[in-house]
């Protein structure tokens, strides 16, 4: 059973507020468009599932998993979220992180390289409700 949105949302919200040590680390590469300019979001929501972190304009889902993830379940999830949406989930363990962030930022940059832009122009489109970030005008 998949979780309503608001649930999802302060789900996210408690999780980018108290990241794991993995996720924390690979955060400090991947915000402010650090990596090869590309733009991530954190604990974002999408298809009913929370990503630890996304490039929207790659169309990319970036995994950390620790040792309680099930792979062939998630290889399922990311099936469903390709066929869904059309991205694309990088998974790396909490080890890689841990101990070889130099080759995760490696392999995950050829990746974005790869990948089509999903819109042209130099910014990502903007949070489409409040709950994601937009202001109340």
């Amino acid at each position: 059973m998949t979780a309503d949105r608001t649930t999802l949302l302060t789900r996210a919200a408690h999780m980018r507020r108290e990241p794991t040590e993995p996720e924390r680390r690979l955060w400090q590469c991947l915000r402010a468009s650090q990596l090869g300019g590309h733009k991530f979001r954190r604990q974002a929501t999408i298809e009913g599932r929370i990503v630890d972190f996304f490039c929207p304009r790659k169309g990319l889902a970036v995994e950390i998993d620790g040792d309680t993830h099930r792979p062939e379940l998630d290889a399922i999830r990311d099936r469903e979220l390709n066929a869904a949406q059309g991205f694309s989930t990088l998974r790396f363990s909490n080890e890689d992180v841990m101990t070889n962030i130099d080759g995760v930022l490696e392999e995950l940059l050829i990746e974005l390289n790869a990948l089509p832009d999903r819109w042209g122009g130099d910014t990502t489109p903007g949070p489409s409700s409040k709950e994601e970030g937009r202001e109340e005008l």
